[in-house]
């Protein structure tokens, strides 16, 4: 067992509950908990949003698999999730979440729905939605830490990594909540920069250097199940396969508009002054760390001796491919590795357990319970509910880590395009179009979930439409399916609420007058003191 590595773990770990213990003070109401009291400045939201948004999914497993078919043009994914994935939803959405939702009184994304609808249902079933489709998410965090993990410490079981982390992150945000979350983000996203960057470089000097990886990789040919075998495909503009490519820079960037975990982040930003600064730190996190991750795994190919493959001996186990690449390097950086990967997990599973628990205890318990539940009551089923969904995160993480349940895995990957699918659309329109309808949302929510229930019957079933399109296209992979429902989304909701009945009209003015309103001037200063 590497000393180096423990000793790092350990202060990082310490660090963590320490945070914790301090942010104890931010906790003590329900509106504290959940949105740090809506009073977080921008560099703690920008790092939240990027280590919400970046997690061990997209540094082991998504930055080896389109690292490996795409090469250097996977640079493009990094890069849509910094400019549309980040830039663009601050800019856009920021402002109005922060303005309607504190208007609303809302604290939720469900809560949203309903308040902004006048529609107890929509937040039910928003919720629910919620629940189905975030928890297999949660658990998808744990993918590739097995690898990287086992090659640190190859004498410890698997299940212990998974065991330390949940534990850890349950026990900061159960004391300290959303501040303690987004200040750990703060340091997890400092650490994962550092850590990407230094992998980057140590990487490129084991292949002589940038130039001279580059002219490698100009010399490896795709094989012809790949769609070409020209040399230098995998250091061309767009890559081997452009079409797919630009479904994963949909799916991964534009999704971001519609989750709830991501887009509560702007609930519990301080002012409109945090938000324009929070705007230019999140994109050049973003770009430094999505950038770098796809950059990075598009070498993946100069490694393939060291690549684990599939019975085919052809297709690569693609959260293989980042340990090959990483298992040459000194034993600190082996260290920060692992602190990075486990940074950008425990980053995450913090951000998704909280959205979570307030989800289910404000717009599931609350609502059902008899009397109106009292502050500490609420904020004891929150907490209980975090336990409660980092143990099944964990076990399901386990559980498909050991006997690779197909269901789980084919479950966590529709989840991202469920969410989104369903909740992109008709977020985004009911902060801006005051003829945004009910029936329009109702539609959103069904196409999201449909399309994805549909995409996991094909994939566990190996059903078959009988219809190219449908095949071939529309649920060729649950990527072409989510960056489809997201994208029907945003030409369903206008296009149903046109021809379905209105909301009352003075009704909406009120809850769009917020965007209009100023800081009040004291009567005196307005009138002038009188001598």
């Amino acid at each position: 067992m590497n000393p180096i590595v423990v000793i790092m773990l350990i202060a990082f770990f310490a660090v963590l509950l320490g945070v914790g213990l301090y942010s104890r003070r931010h906790a003590s109401d329900v509106n504290g908990f959940v949105l740090g009291g809506r009073s977080v400045g921008p560099w703690l939201t920008a790092f939240a949003f990027g280590t919400s948004y970046f997690s061990a999914v997209i540094f082991v497993g998504y930055a080896g698999q389109f690292g490996w078919r795409f090469g250097l043009a996977s640079t493009w994914v990094g890069l849509g999730n910094a400019f549309i994935g980040s830039l663009l939803p601050w800019a856009i959405l920021g402002r109005r979440t922060r303005v309607m939702t504190q208007h609303l009184n809302s604290r939720t994304m469900p809560d949203f729905f309903g308040l902004r609808f006048l529609s107890p249902g929509l937040k039910t079933v928003a919720a629910l939605i919620v629940f189905v489709f975030l928890i297999p998410y949660t658990a998808s965090l744990f993918n590739g830490l097995s690898r990287l993990f086992t090659m640190a410490f190859p004498q410890i079981d698997y299940a212990w990594c998974v065991v330390v982390m949940a534990v850890l992150t349950g026990v900061y945000v159960i004391i300290g909540g959303y501040m303690a979350t987004a200040i750990n983000d703060f340091i997890q996203g400092v650490i994962m920069i550092v850590g990407i960057v230094a992998v980057i470089a140590a990487v490129l000097h084991g292949q002589g250097g940038f130039s001279e990886a580059i002219a490698r990789l100009s010399q490896v040919s795709a094989a012809p199940t790949e769609g070409t075998q020209q040399l230098g495909a995998f250091t061309s503009f767009f890559g081997a396969d452009p079409l797919f490519l630009l479904f994963v820079v949909i799916l991964t960037s534009l999704g971001t508009w519609g989750l709830p975990q991501m887009v509560g982040k702007f609930y519990a930003i301080k002012n409109e002054d945090s938000i324009r600064k929070g705007t230019v730190i999140s994109t050049v996190f973003a770009i430094i760390v999505a950038g770098g991750c796809y950059f990075l795994g598009g070498f993946g190919r100069l490694f393939s001796e060291s690549v684990s493959y599939q019975a085919d001996g052809v297709t690569p186990v693609y959260d293989s491919i980042i340990p090959a690449m990483l298992s040459g390097l000194a034993p600190v950086l082996i260290g920060v590795v692992l602190v990075l990967v486990l940074s950008a997990s425990m980053s995450t599973l913090s951000s998704l357990v909280l959205t979570s628990a307030s989800t289910i205890t404000l717009d599931l318990i609350a609502p059902a319970a008899k009397r109106e539940l009292p502050e500490r009551r609420k904020m004891l089923v929150m907490r209980g509910f975090i336990a409660f969904f980092i143990v099944i995160s964990a076990v399901i993480a386990i559980v498909q880590a050991k006997s690779s349940v197909m269901f789980i895995a084919q479950l966590m990957g529709v989840s991202w395009g469920a969410l989104a699918g369903a909740f992109l659309a008709p977020f985004l329109y009911g902060l801006f179009w005051k003829r945004t309808t009910r029936a329009a949302c109702w539609v959103s929510f069904a196409t999201g979930v449909g399309l994805s229930v549909l995409q996991l019957v094909k994939s566990m079933t190996g059903f078959s439409f009988g219809a190219a399109f449908l095949d071939d296209v529309l649920f060729k992979t649950s990527i072409h399916s989510g960056s489809f429902a997201m994208l029907l989304g945003l030409v369903l909701v206008p296009l149903v609420s046109l021809f379905t009945r209105r909301m009352d009209a003075q009704q909406v003015e009120r809850m769009f007058a917020c965007y209009q309103e100023t800081t009040p001037v004291p009567v005196t200063e307005a009138l002038g003191e009188k001598k």
